[in-house]
């Protein structure tokens, strides 16, 4: 029986770009806070910088999270380190929610700068506990198979290529290219991957993926429209990952539907709805 209909099931639950509901996305604060909540893991979308840092941003262009202009991959990481990449979140600015981060944690000089992958390993390596991350690559991109090769770099320099069930902090790898998910695939071969799916194709219907993947990363609007995916998904072998699921009757349909993965603006609320549903101890 595949795990993800047994009777003992027990999604895990991924903070999408952090606890991203309550802190400006892909920040400290929003991961430090997904740690503090009982997140299962971390998700993060990464683009490679004009000096080739890794950092950690959804868009193309730092525009909407940001209070400067212009495209990422034209811009250094010190150019970057110039701007604010949490006060765009004015509707946070004096919430209560921004005191249950221990300030002491993080000199307050990072807090706002744009976060580097390799920061957020080194967070995710000292959180004291198992921890899982799936990191999105982005594309398409000007740099093209070098986010993928900055990528794989880094994680070897950290060990994290390979699966060690004796390491508390595992990484996933997830793209909307299949080129993308392939490449990784080839370069390492034991690194699960996810093939995010936002648009229903003839064998996504069927349950098949593209050569690479291991875990289907169907949009939770998508599984309303087939739910049937996640049986036949899961009848091939795949893990299901469902994003992005923040409300009430979302999270009931992918418990309907027991899905392997939950990744979530809002961490905290799933635990505790999976936990009145009987799914979460």
């Amino acid at each position: 029986m595949f795990p993800g209909s047994s009777d003992d099931w027990r999604p895990l639950v991924f903070a999408h770009r952090g606890s991203s509901r309550r802190h400006a996305e892909h920040t400290l604060d929003a991961y430090l806070l997904a740690i503090e909540e009982g997140a299962d893991g971390l998700e993060c979308d990464v683009r490679l910088t004009r000096d080739g840092h890794l950092v950690c941003l959804h868009d193309s262009r730092i525009d909407r999270t940001s209070d400067g202009r212009g495209r990422v991959s034209t811009q250094t990481l010190a150019e970057l380190d110039r701007y604010d990449f949490a006060s765009w979140r004015s509707d946070l600015l004096d919430s209560p929610d921004k005191l249950i981060v221990d300030r002491n944690q993080v000199e307050d000089r990072w807090r706002s700068k744009v976060l580097t992958l390799d920061r957020l390993l080194g967070v995710a390596t000292d959180a004291g506990r198992p921890m899982r991350l799936l990191i999105e690559t982005k594309h398409p991109v000007r740099y093209g198979g070098a986010v993928e090769s900055a990528l794989l770099t880094l994680l070897r320099r950290y060990g994290l290529e390979t699966p060690d069930p004796d390491r508390a902090l595992q990484v996933t790898v997830m793209s909307f290219s299949t080129t993308a998910v392939r490449r990784v695939r080839q370069r390492a071969p034991d690194l699960p991957t996810v093939m995010l799916i936002d648009v229903w194709s003839v064998p996504s219907r069927i349950g098949w993926l593209p050569p690479g993947s291991t875990i289907g990363g169907p949009g939770v609007q998508l599984l309303r429209a087939s739910p049937e995916i996640v049986e036949r998904l899961h009848r091939r072998g795949h893990p299901v990952y469902v994003w992005t699921v923040n409300e009430p009757d979302e999270v009931d349909l992918v418990a309907k539907l027991r899905v392997d993965g939950i990744i979530s603006d809002r961490p905290a609320y799933v635990i505790e709805r999976l936990r009145e549903l009987g799914h979460r101890p």
